[in-house]
C-alpha cells in the first residue's frame, strides 16, 4: 500500500508523511480489530457474558477502575493518532532529542525508535515528542547550513583566506552550491576567530563538509608564509631607561 501511495512522488517529505500515516493508522486498526475480535470471541461463553452484566450493573465504580487502568493505553493510542494526522516527525526526518542526533526509524503506537548516528538506538515514548520540544532538522526541508571556527592570528588575511574557503566547496561535492560565506565573528586579547557558513543538501553531508572544510583552511593556515597567521602570543621587550636624576640643582 505504501509502494502504491507514493509511486510516481518526486517530494521526498510528502512521501515520507504518507508513509508514517499508513503505518501508524495500520497499528490503530489492527489494534481495534483484535480488541473487537477478543470482545467477540470472549462473548461467546457465559460466564464472560455474566461477569459483564455484573459490571454493568455496578457501573459506577466499575467505570472509574476501568477508566484508571486503560487510561494509559488510550492516551497512547490517541497521541499516535494525533502525531500521524500533524506529523512533527516522519519517517526518515533528522531529528535531535535527548541530545542525540539521529534519524526516524520506526513509529509505533507506544514509542518511537530514533537510530543515532553511531548506529545504536534511541527508544522515545511517543508522547514525548508531543509533550516537550525537540529538533527537526528536515521538517519542511533536508537542506542545512553549518558553521566551521578557526582562530587565527589579528594578521591574517580575511580575503584570501574567504577566497580559498571558495575553491575549497566548489570543488566538494557534499556542497550543495547556495550558501558559502567567511566572516570575522570575534576577536579577542590573542586571537580572531573566523567562522565558515557552508550548505549542503542534508545534515550526514553538512556534517562531512564542515569537517573537510575545517581540515582545509587549517592545513591553509599552516603552510600560509610559514604559518605566520596562525594564534601567537607576542612578547615585546623594551630598553631599560636610565634613571633621571631629579634632584633640584
Amino acid at each position: 500500500m505504501e509502494t502504491r501511495l507514493t509511486q510516481g512522488v518526486e517530494d521526498p517529505a510528502f512521501a515520507a508523511g504518507v508513509r508514517t500515516q499508513v503505518r501508524v493508522l495500520r497499528r490503530v486498526v489492527a489494534m481495534i480489530i483484535a480488541i473487537l475480535g477478543t470482545a467477540l470471541v470472549l462473548m461467546q461463553f457465559a460466564v464472560v457474558r455474566n461477569v459483564g452484566a455484573s459490571l454493568l450493573a455496578s457501573a459506577g465504580v466499575a467505570g472509574i477502575v476501568l477508566g484508571l487502568a486503560a487510561q494509559r493505553s488510550i492516551s497512547m493510542l490517541l497521541a499516535g493518532i494525533q502525531l500521524s494526522l500533524t506529523q512533527p516527525i516522519r519517517i526518515g526526518d533528522t531529528v535531535i532529542i535527548e541530545n542525540e542526533w539521529g534519524w526516524i526509524e520506526e513509529i509505533t503506537l507506544t514509542y518511537v525508535v530514533v537510530r543515532v548516528w553511531d548506529l545504536r538506538r534511541l527508544v522515545v515514548p511517543i508522547t514525548r515528542f508531543l509533550e516537550q520540544p525537540f529538533q527537526n532538522w528536515t521538517k519542511v526541508t533536508p537542506e542545512i547550513m553549518g558553521t566551521v571556527s578557526v582562530f587565527a592570528d589579528y594578521c591574517v588575511p580575511v580575503d584570501a583566506v574567504r577566497q580559498h574557503l571558495s575553491l575549497v566547496v566548489k570543488d566538494d561535492p557534499l556542497w550543495n552550491g547556495k550558501v558559502c560565506g567567511l566572516q570575522v565573528t570575534e576577536a579577542t586579547d590573542r586571537v580572531v576567530t573566523l567562522r565558515a557558513l557552508v550548505s549542503s543538501a542534508d545534515a550526514g553531508k553538512n556534517w562531512d563538509l564542515r569537517c573537510n572544510v575545517r581540515e582545509k583552511l587549517v592545513a591553509y593556515l599552516r603552510d600560509l608564509e610559514g604559518g605566520r597567521y596562525l594564534p601567537q602570543q607576542r612578547v615585546l621587550l623594551t630598553q631599560p631607561q636610565p634613571p633621571t636624576d631629579r634632584r633640584l640643582t
